[in-house]
């Protein structure tokens, strides 16, 4: 069942404080069919908490991850991005770890194959584990990975373990936000690990979240927003070390965390770029719910600067749209109230995703093509993690006076 958490998805502590309040959302990624639209959604709190005791940053409503990810429509390979950051980071494992034919590479959340494909094309044994099935026959049918279609935790670690197969490489990439039994997947990546054997994890950085009002990665999927000091915590208790960490500009910010099974209960305490980021964190006050408080004004800000600008375009008969069914567009639409009074549809490069309608502002969602026939004045851009990539690809409209509106970091319009 969903419902509220009462207690750290981490720690088990009672010593959550909300700091920032979302209200009632629809589910982030629950896109609709044509006869869906204008039925009642059903919508869940998003409420933001910190734990005091260990400083782990979480949701605290919790939906079945069966309902959430059995059926997923976010496939990792529309994304040039994504695709050139994993191929970069496959190349320096294989290098760095000597992986060769004998080894094998696992990932936890492999989506589409996107990731393993290069390993797979370097003749190196590869795993998938993703628990959305239509996602998981992608990758097994169009890529040829090997995929379980289960959720990961402790029990498939040790079912796979048994059948005498321990991974030289682990990938988790953005999947130790969406668990739900967060200690369970992670002892599960200790059970798998061979012990040289490394992890390599990505998570959304929340100190860039708060720096930057990145307010819109925060839906029900989510649940977890880490600093390293809460993963540090994490791992421990597993008898893992973070051995490296990187701080990444995807995704709006994100650490890179290199991990390893612990030798002595000494281990990791020494490592510089571990240690530099903790003294930082510290410095800085992650650790403590004061760095937060001042989190849900910031929101608060950028709502009304966004609004007022789009109605100031509304007003002089400009046309907007939007580019990005993603799910931090949905939560930003849904919080700041903008709809079909101001956004006459959406564009996605997601095949999956054209022709359905978006969670509760219910816009049609339509190809990238529509933009250069179409011609709206100003494209609103909720995928703005991914800027750079989007606006290239579209350079035809732009070259011939389409505008984008960027709302986060920083309200701008290029």
């Amino acid at each position: 069942m969903n419902g509220e958490q009462s207690v750290c998805r981490s720690c088990g502590k009672t010593e959550l404080s909300v700091i920032l309040n979302l209200g009632q959302t629809p589910l982030a990624n629950a896109l609709l069919t044509a006869d869906q639209v204008g039925l009642t959604e059903a919508t869940y709190p998003l409420d933001l908490a910190f734990c005091r005791s260990c400083a782990l940053v979480q949701i605290t409503e919790t939906v079945p991850p069966e309902r959430l990810f059995r059926e997923y429509l976010y496939l990792s390979s529309f994304s040039d991005t994504m695709l050139h950051h994993s191929l970069k980071l496959v190349k320096r494992l294989i290098l760095n770890r000597h992986l060769e034919r004998n080894s094998l590479v696992v990932e936890i959340g492999s989506n589409d194959g996107y990731l393993l494909q290069y390993y797979k094309q370097a003749g190196i044994p590869v795993l998938g584990i993703e628990p959305a099935t239509n996602i998981a026959r992608v990758a097994q049918e169009v890529r040829g990975i090997r995929t379980l279609a289960q959720f990961f935790g402790e029990s498939l670690a040790r079912q796979i373990r048994e059948k005498g197969e321990q991974a030289d490489v682990i990938h988790a990439h953005n999947v130790l936000a969406h668990v739900a039994d967060l200690n369970g997947v992670v002892s599960g990546i200790g059970l798998l690990l061979k012990d040289h054997g490394v992890a390599v994890a990505e998570v959304p950085y929340v100190k860039d979240l708060i720096d930057h009002t990145e307010f819109d990665t925060i839906y029900h999927e989510h649940l977890c927003y880490f600093s390293l000091t809460a993963l540090k915590r994490i791992f421990r208790r597993h008898q893992l070390m973070i051995g490296e960490v990187e701080r990444l500009p995807i995704h709006g910010g994100s650490l890179r965390l290199f991990i390893e099974k612990m030798k002595t209960n000494e281990d990791g305490e020494d490592f510089p770029s571990v240690r530099r980021l903790l003294q930082e964190e510290t410095l800085q006050g992650l650790d403590r719910v004061e760095f937060y408080q001042n989190f849900a004004d910031k929101v608060e800000k950028l709502r009304y600067g966004l609004l007022d600008l789009l109605k100031r375009l509304k007003g002089e008969n400009k046309r907007i749209v939007a580019y990005g069914a993603s799910a931090k567009g949905s939560t930003l639409l849904n919080y700041f109230g903008i709809g079909r009074g101001i956004l006459d549809y959406v564009v996605d490069r997601s095949t999956v995703k054209q022709g359905l309608f978006t969670p509760g502002t219910q816009l049609p969602i339509y190809a990238p093509a529509k933009l250069t026939e179409d011609r709206p004045d100003y494209v609103l851009l909720l995928a703005w993690n991914f800027a750079e990539e989007i606006i290239t690809q579209q350079a035809e409209y732009h070259q011939k006076g389409g505008k984008f509106i960027i709302p986060i970091p920083k309200l701008q319009i290029v």
